[in-house]
């Protein structure tokens, strides 16, 4: 796994220096930018897994005595600059990560692309696997794409065609020049301008969205190549509450290496489910008084929504009527939220001060706190600390939205806009609630927002708040449901089985 960064790692809101986590590993390479080189090296960092064993990630890096200052600077920010930094990047990504795997040794059998970032390494293939001249005849023939596509595979995660980098053809030869004749890159990658994606989808030979409609949605952006669907899963043992990792080891021993034994969850005792989710809930209320001053009632319906802000993922939807609202609510509900917003993106801030405000506004009537500092460690209190997860982007805009998978694991019914993951793991009142109308649309072209605003307000009211109050029995069986027909099968050991045998084994 080979990731673009700089290598100073933030902990707790302190820098450390880079050897004190990561590995400089011997060896550099060069690319060329601006008709000059740049030089290129490795961190190592190793993520050490319980139950994987030890997993190697490349930082690449340009901070190099001998580079040019603004060289150096290439690997600074993720998120920065303008086109031209960017395709700085992609080519240092791409082309210096390809060269860097074999400066280094390592043996690959399938380049995996995860969006089209790093689309560029398909270049350096074709020109480590171009025939000769003499050999074809033929220039064009000389470039074996067939060779090529046969060691990459391709996943898309963005369903909205904005998203997917493209650079003008004038940026594109200034910045990186000719790797192959400007004619064939033409051909790859399109005729207007450098479409990071068409590249990829035209080397790959296997190509997939990150959930079955993602699938479909990927399809209908681009209809002259076959996206198949492997919907993405968690990873059980990171995700985890302590509590219910105790409960999983005494009545499902084997579940961290096997997650398919979860759909075993019934073998686990009603009380001892409902104790460990309350450890986990006065866990987070815990923290939250801690970290917000604000004290939370145990005992009160505790709703998440906790990821990236933006305004598609419409994180304060639920405030849209807030008469409503307060009337639903009655004492008997809590709101969490977390989130971070783009540096760049206006809109996702503004939507956290909204939120902010309405907290005020609602004082004890209904509790609302935004944690602050969203991350794992949060993440690891919050999702397993609420009573539900709540999920409401325009569809069909989630491509996956791994974060209700985080829930289920831990017993956490999902309420959720019918859209990524959640349309194959939904059953209505089993596993969770729908919200809004079916999932048909590929495009955004229809709006949903008021039909989903009246039934997420209407379900509240009278299927949820009724049953988590009324009924505790049934609630408890809907949190086994999200563990025994959710958990079992969103999981990392399902996802990497099928990209074994239907992507890397081709």
């Amino acid at each position: 796994m080979v990731r673009l960064a700089k290598p100073i790692v933030s902990t707790c809101g302190s820098k450390v220096r880079p050897e004190d986590l990561l590995e400089l590993l011997p060896g550099k390479t060069l690319v060329t930018i601006e008709n000059r080189d740049v030089k290129v090296q490795a961190w190592l960092f190793r993520v050490k897994s319980p139950t994987a064993g030890e997993i190697p990630v490349l930082f690449l890096d340009t901070d190099i005595p001998g580079n040019l200052p603004e060289d150096r600077a290439i690997t600074d920010h993720l998120y920065g600059g303008d086109k031209a930094y960017r395709l700085k990047q992609e080519i240092v990504l791409g082309i210096g990560g390809a060269r860097l795997l074999q400066t280094l040794g390592f043996q690959v059998r399938k380049y995996h692309l995860n969006e089209g970032h790093a689309s560029l390494l398909t270049l350096e293939l074709l020109n480590h696997h171009r025939r000769p001249v003499e050999d074809t005849w033929d220039e064009r023939a000389s470039w074996d794409t067939r060779k090529v596509q046969e060691k990459c595979v391709f996943t898309t995660h963005t369903p909205v065609e904005a998203g997917h980098d493209r650079f003008d053809y004038s940026l594109v030869s200034r910045i990186m020049g000719d790797v192959i004749p400007p004619d064939l890159l033409k051909e790859l990658g399109g005729r207007d301008e450098l479409n990071m994606t068409m590249l990829a989808l035209n080397l790959s030979h296997f190509v997939n969205g990150v959930a079955k409609k993602h699938g479909e949605v990927s399809q209908s952006l681009f209809p002259g190549f076959k996206i198949h669907a492997i919907t993405n899963g968690i990873h059980p043992f990171t995700w985890a509450s302590p509590y219910m990792m105790t409960l999983f080891d005494k009545y499902l021993p084997g579940w961290a290496n096997e997650p398919e034994l979860l759909v075993r969850v019934d073998n686990i005792p009603d009380q001892e489910l409902r104790d460990a989710h309350a450890g986990a809930k006065a866990y987070l209320l815990q923290y939250i008084q801690e970290t917000s001053g604000l004290t939370f009632d145990p005992q009160v319906l505790t709703i998440g929504f906790a990821r990236r802000t933006t305004a598609y993922k419409r994180a304060n939807m639920i405030f849209t009527d807030p008469e409503r609202l307060r009337k639903i609510s009655g004492g008997k509900l809590q709101l969490v939220f977390g989130g971070k917003a783009h540096p760049n993106d206006e809109n996702g801030k503004q939507m956290i001060q909204q939120i902010r405000q309405q907290a005020q506004i609602f004082g004890d009537d209904l509790k609302i706190v935004y944690l602050e500092n969203y991350n794992m460690d949060v993440a690891s209190r919050l999702i397993p600390g609420v009573d539900l997860w709540l999920n409401n982007p325009m569809r069909p805009l989630e491509a996956s939205g791994t974060s209700g998978m985080k829930a289920a694991l831990n017993g956490v019914p999902n309420f959720s806009v019918l859209d990524g993951w959640w349309i194959e793991g939904h059953i209505e009142g089993v596993t969770g609630w729908s919200i809004g109308p079916p999932p048909t649309e590929t495009t955004t072209n229809v709006n949903h927002t008021d039909e989903d605003v009246e039934d997420l307000y209407d379900k509240l009211e009278k299927t949820i708040i009724p049953l988590y109050y009324n009924n505790q029995e049934r609630w408890v069986q809907v949190m086994k449901n999200a563990i025994g027909k959710n958990a079992y099968y969103f999981n990392t050991h399902v996802m990497m089985r099928r990209y074994v045998t239907e992507a890397y084994l081709r």
